[in-house]
């Protein structure tokens, strides 16, 4: 594992979204070290995804771009800002895209 992606491989990070199609709604994504992610809403609503492969760049500093396609056929790409704690995610599919603001905090770390 790179310093450069030491960030999110083996954490768990909890989203809130502020607006769009989720909004008010968190969800947990779970990132391990060998390059898939499993995700849940919290609160009761839906069951935990399957694993699925996401792709991880360092955009700059604290800033990265995770991406991966989620179980009902969405791309989620997501942008985290280490820094400010700020995200911004692009869900779409073949018939929409939308733009979601929101919040993200690290939960779990990696064993050390």
């Amino acid at each position: 594992m790179s310093a450069d992606t030491a960030q999110i491989h083996g954490k768990t990070l909890r989203f809130k979204f502020n607006d769009g199609p989720m909004a008010g709604k968190t969800f947990e994504h779970a990132f391990d070290d060998h390059g898939t992610v499993t995700w849940k809403m919290l609160g009761g609503e839906g069951k935990p995804s399957k694993p699925t492969k996401y792709e991880l760049a360092h955009v700059n500093f604290d800033v990265f771009a995770v991406s991966y396609l989620g179980d009902a056929g969405y791309t989620l790409t997501t942008i985290l800002d280490f820094n400010t704690g700020l995200l911004v995610a692009f869900a779409s599919n073949e018939k929409s895209l939308v733009k979601q603001h929101g919040t993200f905090e690290v939960v779990k770390r990696a064993a050390a």
